[in-house]
């Protein structure tokens, strides 16, 4: 009856931590390929990297617990073939776990900048505690710092190299920052407010390469040609879920691991959770992989629960949230390009206190505040899960609860 759980993230920890709190008192074996024990992503460019949390915060359990829980974890151990049929699980050290259930959540891994130079030394991603250490010591007065891509990762890393007093420049193909994410007039919100706070943003421009000097990255070239001389560079291009393993398994892979709402996967006995598991939402009526915190935290217990044969449905909404400089914000809801033709926002958005809301055929798909924390995103939430038809003027109106628009 052993439950093996591959991948040492945050979802894995909470599916080994809710198997025992749901009184499941057989082998439970966690496989992670990382070499410390399981922790959260969100300080990694938050938090840790600006300096208001210590390293031991990001950890889910301490380190103790584990023992003390008789969950048996395997630090820097990679699973190299799954064998659906036997139920085992090879090891790269060559041993084969037999398993009652396994859980996969082998989480996501940074996509490379395939540029000449873009393996110098110098050349950061952000995934890992160990790479919030190397950017963390990069920072700082007097240093210039390069990043490419302007999403949620080199935001946040752009805000702290800045609360570091280091010198930014922010090179991002698209004509403004997160617009595939938020369009264009809340994604202008976000240009304004790394602009007031002295990032350099070279928007509509890629790289073209990257040189260096004694095989350290020193100078960025953009599509155009500029040159622009840094002491490091910060590349947050995107992630890719890491589905090998499944894939060779023979499992059904859509754009992640392909799950139902009880996020069981093709194979009997395999389930997924976290960043790798695209899940047939039954709110949404999509299937959608989501790359947040929350998903990991929310679905690794769901996906515990639903290894030990309870019946249970994911049906959590996507939900994000970021803190950079004196801006706080909450996202829920699912509106990628093409799945809404609307936004209607309320509220003061030249001094970043409103909301905004992604609408398809008059109905809300997503919903995000900024600084609006006396509501926060309950309210939210509950208009995108109405899937009613809304009262536009109503909803732009900040005097209207929205409840009852």
């Amino acid at each position: 009856m052993t439950y093996v759980i591959v991948g040492g993230g945050l979802a894995g920890a909470k599916a080994a931590q809710t198997l025992r709190k749901e009184g499941f008192d057989g082998p439970v074996v966690l496989v992670a390929a990382e070499a410390e024990r399981p922790y959260e992503r969100p300080p990694l460019s938050k938090g840790y990297l600006l300096g208001s949390d210590d390293r031991d915060s990001a950890f889910v359990h301490a380190e103790s617990w584990y023992a003390e829980h008789d969950v048996d974890l395997r630090l820097s151990t990679r699973a190299t073939a799954l064998d659906t049929a036997a139920h085992e699980v090879e090891l790269d050290g060559g041993e084969r776990v037999g398993y009652a259930k396994l859980l996969l959540a082998t989480g996501s891994t940074p996509r490379r900048l395939d540029v000449p130079g873009a393996d110098l030394d110098g050349v950061l991603y952000l995934r890992e505690l160990p790479d919030a250490d190397r950017i963390k010591s990069v920072l700082g007065p007097g240093r210039r710092i390069g990043i490419v891509g302007a999403g949620w990762i080199g935001l946040e890393v752009a805000a702290a190299a800045r609360h570091h007093g280091s010198d930014v420049v922010v090179v991002e193909v698209a004509d403004l920052p997160l617009q595939r994410v938020l369009g264009d007039e809340v994604a202008q919100v976000f240009a304004d407010l790394h602009r007031e706070h002295g990032v350099d943003l070279r928007l509509g421009t890629g790289v073209q390469e990257i040189r260096g000097d004694n095989g350290r990255a020193s100078t960025l070239v953009t599509s155009e040609g500029d040159g622009v001389g840094v002491d490091a560079v910060v590349v947050g291009v995107g992630i890719r879920p890491v589905t090998e393993l499944a894939e060779a398994a023979g499992l059904t892979i859509e754009d992640g691991v392909a799950v139902d709402a009880a996020l069981r996967t093709s194979a009997p006995d395999v389930y997924a959770a976290g960043d790798v598991a695209a899940v047939a939402h039954p709110v949404l009526g999509t299937r959608v992989r989501v790359e947040h915190w929350a998903n990991a935290l929310n679905s690794g217990p769901v996906a515990a629960r639903s290894m030990l044969g309870q019946d249970v449905v994911y049906d959590a909404l996507p939900f994000f949230y970021t803190d950079q400089y004196d801006l706080g914000m909450e996202y829920i809801g699912h509106a990628p390009p093409g799945g809404y033709d609307q936004v209607v926002t309320r509220g003061d958005v030249p001094n970043r206190a409103f909301q905004a809301f992604w609408l398809r055929d008059g109905r809300a798909v997503a919903g995000m505040h900024v600084n609006l924390w006396d509501d926060g995103i309950a309210p939210l939430e509950r208009l995108v899960r109405s899937r009613r038809v809304l009262d536009l003027s109503r909803l732009a109106d900040p005097d209207v609860p929205l409840d009852e628009v």
